[in-house]
């Protein structure tokens, strides 16, 4: 039976570039977008209502995580693994990218409350049916900048950073229920709506200093998060995979 996948911020860039490569390998998807109302539901149509669904949800709220999550399941019957995806206000424009000094805390938490909050809300919401089924899995998007910040988005990097010590405990924890969690690391992907600002500079610099001498596609780091969905990646949990052509080397 194919497996369900909830993608959050689904509807557009990476996010798409997951859902649509989910769709092709035969998995069922729930397509989570915020605002992104008429993306999210043409990417549904295009692939069939037997195969997609968009659901809205602002997922740093609960009451509407918890809605999305009944509402997912009973159009599928189940769900196999959330994909945590959604990236709230946040642009990689290295020009406008403030000073540490210049940053307030609450720079600082609207990251943290878009990454792990968020994180938090659809983890927590899945994890009894989870736990019931004696199978599940927990994809995060995290980024390489928190190894080498090439350029310092101190507030999105932080919160990103985070989200592997939250990965890894919940692996710890429930890896006995047969649940698994894992984080898929991209470098700067060339190119989605956060990254359209990133100057040619910026691009062309990682591309050098990377042993590929490529820069990082969504689709590069949607074939990674695929393979984690999968039955053959059901080995696999607590671990913080990169995927950047080689600029950073664990």
């Amino acid at each position: 039976m194919a497996r369900t996948v909830l993608v959050t911020g689904g509807g557009r860039g990476l996010g798409a570039a997951i859902v649509q490569t989910l769709a092709a390998q035969d998995f069922q998807v729930v397509i989570n977008y915020n605002n992104s109302k008429k993306a999210a539901e043409k990417l549904a149509h295009d692939i069939g209502v037997k195969k997609a669904i968009a659901l809205q949800a602002d997922v740093t709220n609960r009451e509407e995580v918890d809605r999305m999550i009944q509402q997912a399941n009973d159009h599928f019957g189940k769900i196999d693994v959330v994909v945590n995806n959604a990236l709230v206000g946040f642009k990689f424009d290295p020009t406008t990218q403030k000073a540490f000094v210049d940053l307030a805390w609450e720079d600082y938490q609207q990251q943290l409350d878009g990454t792990l909050k968020a994180a938090f809300h659809i983890a927590q919401a899945v994890m009894p049916q989870f736990i019931e089924q004696k199978s599940g899995g927990i994809i995060s998007i995290g980024t390489n900048l928190y190894q080498n910040p090439v350029v310092p988005y101190h507030e999105y990097t932080t919160a990103k950073a985070g989200l592997i010590g939250f990965t890894r405990n919940i692996a710890a924890e429930v890896g006995q229920y047969g649940v698994r969690a894992n984080v898929v690391s991209g470098g700067l992907l060339k190119t989605t709506d956060a990254s359209a600002v990133t100057t040619p500079e910026v691009f062309d610099l990682i591309a050098q200093s990377t042993p590929l001498r490529t820069v990082t596609t969504p689709q590069d780091v949607a074939n990674m998060v695929v393979y984690l969905c999968s039955e053959q990646a059901d080995g696999i949990t607590g671990q913080n995979i990169t995927v950047d052509g080689g600029l950073t080397m664990n």
